[in-house]
Formats: structure tokens, sequence, C-alpha cells
């Protein structure tokens, strides 16, 4: 029953009442409008929280779809002339980016990361109050106007800039006078940069603050990720990421520790502990114990008398003064060429 009908009805239904019920009628029929309209007016959605990190697991997933696509591509191009496709990597990844867009957020379906966790667009700026709210999470999702600007953010954004950036590069706009055109558009460049790095900045203390807008364009679009399914659990583990980060670590370590490491210098360290240094009768004592072929100008290595190529010795010996021969793991303290003098190694330095 609408108001115009409680109206009507109450003003019949008056004036056969007596004056005390007609008062207390007449109020009630008075104050319902704004009765109704405050209880409409206090009705929200739930606050929702989203999980921070799930949200910036699935930037990183579709980073890593974006990287095995474009690495899936260059294997097709990998027959054709070397570095014709290095000129092209914007156009590539802008190609691929699009790919992505255009399969999963054009039609209405997450990206590979958002699907992997649990997650969807939402557009905030539509988000009413529509009969018995359960979850917090509906909503619907990001009109086509958000669809074609993201679109433009992302992807024509990032191709402008990756562009403008090799172009005033190989132009050598910072390198001109300072008065010159050129210069000052580098310098607007690289201002523009900069405000862009703090916003973004900016952006992500609020995001770690409220959990809202991984990114400025998100922001700027009020498209917000919400869980897709309120009782949909996460298809990637924390048990997984955390060996995959455990990984990550000890690769990064070996990486940074094993250019240090002397690889020559550790095998002769280990060589007098090995077991079977003197079992193998096979070996060929002819042989260069380093190159494993046969001594071109043949020296001796004092004391133990083995013989090595030249190059190889001195090589050796001039890069580690405390250098073992490989053969009998003893310390070589000058070599000999057949017939000839005795060199030391602080003369072969």
């Amino acid at each position: 029953m609408d108001r115009q009908t409680l109206a009507s009805s109450a003003s019949s239904s008056i004036g056969d009442l007596p004056p005390q019920e007609d008062a207390w009628l007449s109020t009630y029929y008075k104050l319902l409008p704004p009765w109704q309209s405050l209880a409409s007016s206090h009705q929200s959605a739930i606050p929702i929280s989203i999980s921070r990190v799930n949200q910036v697991d699935a930037a990183r997933l579709d980073i890593e779809m974006s990287a095995m696509l474009k690495e899936q591509l260059v294997k097709v191009f990998s027959l054709m002339k070397p570095g014709m496709l290095f000129q092209y990597e914007p156009e590539l990844d802008a190609f691929l980016e699009f790919l992505i867009w255009r399969f999963s957020i054009w039609v209405d379906k997450p990206t590979p990361g958002n699907a992997l966790m649990n997650l969807r667009y939402r557009d905030e700026r539509a988000v009413e109050v529509r009969g018995k709210v359960r979850t917090g999470l509906e909503g619907p999702g990001i009109t086509v106007a958000q669809k074609i600007l993201y679109c433009v953010a992302t992807v024509g954004g990032q191709y402008m800039l990756a562009r403008l950036q090799s172009f005033s590069a190989f132009r050598r706009w910072g390198d001109s006078e300072q008065r010159s055109l050129a210069r000052r558009a580098w310098l607007l460049i690289q201002r523009m940069e900069g405000i862009y790095k703090a916003a973004s900045f900016s952006n992500l203390l609020l995001f770690l603050y409220t959990g809202r807008y991984r990114n400025l364009i998100e922001r700027a679009l009020r498209a917000r990720l919400v869980y897709s399914s309120p009782n949909m659990n996460r298809a990637v583990s924390f048990e997984y990421m955390n060996r995959q980060l455990v990984w990550n670590e000890f690769s990064e370590l070996l990486l940074l520790v094993l250019p240090l490491l002397n690889s020559s210098s550790v095998k002769t360290f280990l060589h007098p502990f090995s077991k079977d240094k003197f079992s193998d009768s096979s070996v060929d004592d002819t042989l260069c114990p380093i190159c494993q072929g046969k001594p071109t100008i043949p020296f001796l290595a004092i004391p133990c008398q083995h013989s090595y190529c030249y190059y190889c010795l001195q090589t050796r010996c001039s890069a580690s003064q405390s250098f073992r021969c490989l053969r009998c793991g003893e310390s070589i303290a000058a070599m000999q060429r057949h017939g000839g003098s005795v060199n030391n190694i602080s003369q072969i330095q």
C-alpha cells in the first residue's frame, strides 16, 4: 500500500473515530513518511574487508601470466633476425595486455590472477542497497565506459610511456642544450614521472590502511576488488606460496654468492679429502689435467713433475699463488719446461 492510499484511507476513517483515537491516527500517518525515509537511509551495506594479500597476489599473478605468454610468443620469432623483436617490445607488451583485458575484463570475467584469488571488480559508484543485504559483496560489475577507460589507462598509458622514454633516450633529449625544446620536454617527462610515482606511493599507503584500490587507475575509476563468492577459498594455498618464497630467496642467495667463489680453489681445497684420488688407474698422465688435451707446449709442475700445457698452468698460477696440482693436490712452487730452466711462481706473477 502506497502513501496516497494510506492518506486517503486515514482521512476517510478519521471522521468515524473518537477525538482521542483521531489524534493518535493523524499523528501516526503524519509521521509515517519521515519514519520510512529515515529507516531506509540508515539501511547500509555490510562493511567488508578484502584481504590485501589476495589483491597483491592477484596483481603479481597477472604479471606472471603476461610474462609466460611473452616467453611463448618470443619463441615463435626465435629463428628470425636477432634483435628485430627487441625493437617492437613495447608493442608486444601492449598486445599481450590487450589480449588479457579483451578476454577477461571486457566480457565481465576476472583476470587470471583475480580468478585464482576469488576476486572480481565492482563499481563502487553504483552500489546501492536493494532489499535485504546478505553478504556485503553484492553490487554490479564495472560499466562499459569503465572497461574502456581501464584499457586506455593500462594498455595505452603504459605503451605511450615506454615509447616516449625510449624515444627521448634515443634522441638524447637530456643531453641537449638547457634552453632547447627537447630539454624542456625531457624535464617535463621526468617531472610527470616523479609526480606519478609520488601519487602511486601515496595510494599504496592508503591501500595498506583501507584495503581498497591497489593502484591509481582503480581509484580513479572507482573499481573495487571484492570476493566473487563468499564461500570460496584461495586457489593458491599459503603453504605453496611459502615454499615458493623460500626457493626464490635461496636462488637469489646463490646468484649472489656463486660469482664470488673460485671454482678451481674450491675443487683444489676439497681434492685432498677425496677418497679415490689415487684409485683411478685409467687416467692418462700424458694429458693436461686442466684442458684434458695433449700439451702443445708441455711444462712440468714442480715438485710433483706432472705435465701441463704451458698456457693452462701459467694462467692458473698467475690467478692463484697457492694453486695445487689437480692430480696429486700438492702445492705448485714452480714450473719447468722439459729440459729447460725452472720458473718460480713469483717470477710468473
